[in-house]
């Protein structure tokens, strides 16, 4: 079921901040292309959220084609309960560790555990992830980042919080953006003001400037993520991926024109990708984002659908936002018709 509809139907070290005094080091969530130790993702499973088991295989299939494409450039940790190891092991490249850490569904960069450093170790920041507001079943994924962090040896930090990353966009020198509408939000942190979620956040990946839009509340499962919208590809410098012809009363279409005035007028230098116009999937909850796309070691895994003109124009804002990497395009139409991407289920474990 998409993620959109869903609701309707279910009610490097030069390139870091600057680092404290040895002994006072802050913890911070480096910039996504900074150099990776590996990629965490997860593998679908729940016959609860996937009830259609001919659509599972081609959301799992979607999912190894993507680790696949990555493990090329670093290294892959896919987690699944080792019932399903053996299937998996089919599918899978052998550059893909498999580990024993059961899965719900496949949205690592919400479930997963969020690292930061503080130049010299690891830590886990954790934001409880509770099925964007106990709309989905989460048994398994609410204890991911936990796990994950036991797994690895490495401290966990809880911050009082309840959301998703990919309801948070952050470029690694000091400065974030939400969505209103994914975090102060009664079914993740209820009774709690903007200021005081604020302020967790900016604790929790070590930032010190959080640029707010409304956001769209109630329409999708995740309250309008805003890492399918906009991506930091520098410092104050991103990607926005907007329709070419916006509709007056699409309150998602809105909504995006909103966040863009208000990145320009917060002196973020703004690029614009267009949404294609002829992509595979006409339905009209089908998301279909440039931005939504992934940067690993020496490359960025993107989508691409189908519109020749747009995909390019995609391709080419891409290279040239990431000069020395690869960039490979992937049909991920699959993970498009449950209302996400590439980047919603990745999630990066920075170097040291």
């Amino acid at each position: 079921m998409n993620r959109r509809s869903m609701i309707m139907t279910t009610g490097a070290a030069g390139c870091f901040p600057t680092l404290l005094g040895a002994s006072q080091k802050q913890f911070f969530v480096p910039p996504e292309d900074s150099p990776h130790e590996l990629t965490f993702m997860q593998w679908p499973v729940s016959t609860k959220v996937y009830r259609d088991r001919w659509f599972l295989k081609d959301v799992q299939a979607t999912i190894a084609e993507i680790a696949n494409a990555i493990a090329e450039f670093e290294p892959v940790i896919m987690l699944a309960g080792k019932e399903h190891h053996q299937d998996m092991a089919r599918v899978l490249s052998t550059n893909v560790e498999i580990w024993d850490i059961p899965t719900d569904d496949l949205w690592c960069r919400d479930a997963g555990p969020i690292f930061a450093t503080n130049g010299e170790q690891l830590q886990v920041q954790h934001i409880q992830f509770n099925g964007w507001g106990n709309r989905q079943p989460h048994g398994n994924d609410g204890q991911i980042a936990e796990r994950v962090a036991d797994r690895l040896g490495i401290p966990i930090q809880s911050f009082d919080l309840r959301g998703e990353a990919g309801g948070i966009e952050q470029d690694g020198y000091g400065t974030l953006i939400a969505h209103e509408s994914s975090w102060v939000h009664e079914n993740r942190n209820p009774g709690q003001r903007r200021d005081e979620i604020e302020e967790r956040l900016l604790q929790a990946y070590g930032a010190d400037r959080l640029i707010w839009a409304p956001g769209v509340m109630n329409q999708d499962i995740t309250d309008y993520h805003i890492d399918s919208l906009v991506r930091f590809t520098g410092p104050n410098t991103c990607l926005i991926n907007l329709p070419e012809y916006p509709i007056d009363d699409d309150d998602f279409h809105q909504a995006a024109a909103l966040t863009h005035r208000i990145l320009e007028q917060e002196g973020i230098s703004v690029q614009v990708i267009p949404e294609p116009n002829r992509k595979r999937v006409k339905d009209i909850d089908f998301v279909a984002s440039y931005a939504n796309y992934y940067v690993c070691n020496n490359a960025v895994i993107a989508a691409e659908f189908g519109d020749k003109e747009t995909d390019e124009i995609a391709l080419n804002s891409l290279q040239k936002h990431y000069p020395d990497r690869h960039i490979v395009t992937l049909n991920v139409d699959a993970l498009g018709e449950l209302g996400g991407g590439i980047h919603c289920a990745t999630h990066e474990m920075p170097k040291v």
